[in-house]
């Protein structure tokens, strides 16, 4: 339990990262510095460490959520992109247009200690703000495999409890400043598009780290090792 407490508290800096720039607690740009690069360090170095000298179960559990995060991560913004390019590729009939990718970039400004909003941003930004937007991804798997023990069979397979935990993910960043902070207008469409958006990022997430779990097993361990 003490493991898996430390790594759900090494992955969600990366979170927190935003949520403390959110609520005026410290700007990205010194989070990301000193708290961020220095946790996820140590969280993949425990990770490495466990490997060559331990068990091999934590370093399964942050591969494996790693790996669900981005997955979960990929299928969420396919899911977005017809919502982001509508008018070009044609939609505007199926789906209406909606700038879901406009917070990537200002996250890149707000690591690199720029103003949030500008008439352009640099490819430094955009590539900073992709790169944290995985961050959180890949994360948030590995937050859940601490959480659950790898989508142990008695949890349904995990991927329910994944999709839990994704909706409420979001809820709680509505609930949050995030769409004021970024001038997002907080709308019915906007709402329900996320809700689904983040629905689907729990469905990828929980059934790859499902059925991984599956396919990774020690010998001698139970079906489903848990972080100790």
């Amino acid at each position: 339990m003490p493991g898996r407490m430390l790594v759900f508290f090494l992955a969600a800096t990366s979170i927190w990262c935003l949520l403390a720039e959110m609520y005026g607690l410290c700007d990205m740009r010194t989070f990301t510095l000193f708290i961020l690069i220095p946790a996820t360090l140590a969280l993949y170095g425990l990770a490495v460490l466990d490997r060559l000298r331990g068990d091999q179960h934590l370093w399964r559990a942050v591969i494996l959520g790693t790996l669900a995060g981005l997955t979960g991560a990929v299928v969420y913004d396919i899911f977005r992109l017809p919502f982001v390019f509508s008018n070009a590729w044609g939609l505007e009939v199926l789906v209406p247009q909606m700038p879901l990718f406009k917070v990537i970039p200002r996250f890149g400004a707000l690591i690199l200690g720029e103003p949030v909003e500008q008439p352009s941003y640099s490819l430094a930004a955009h590539v900073l703000g992709w790169v944290y937007h995985f961050s959180n991804g890949a994360t948030f798997g590995v937050m859940f495999a601490a959480l659950i023990g790898e989508a142990s069979r008695r949890y349904g397979g995990g991927w329910l409890w994944a999709v839990l935990m994704a909706v409420g993910i979001e809820i709680c960043l509505l609930l949050s400043p995030y769409a004021t902070f970024f001038n997002i207008p907080l709308n019915a469409r906007f709402v329900t598009v996320t809700l689904l958006a983040h629905l689907v990022f729990g469905v990828g997430m929980g059934l790859y780290l499902a059925w991984h779990a599956k396919q990774w097993r020690f010998e001698g361990a139970p079906a489903a090792a848990q972080l100790r």
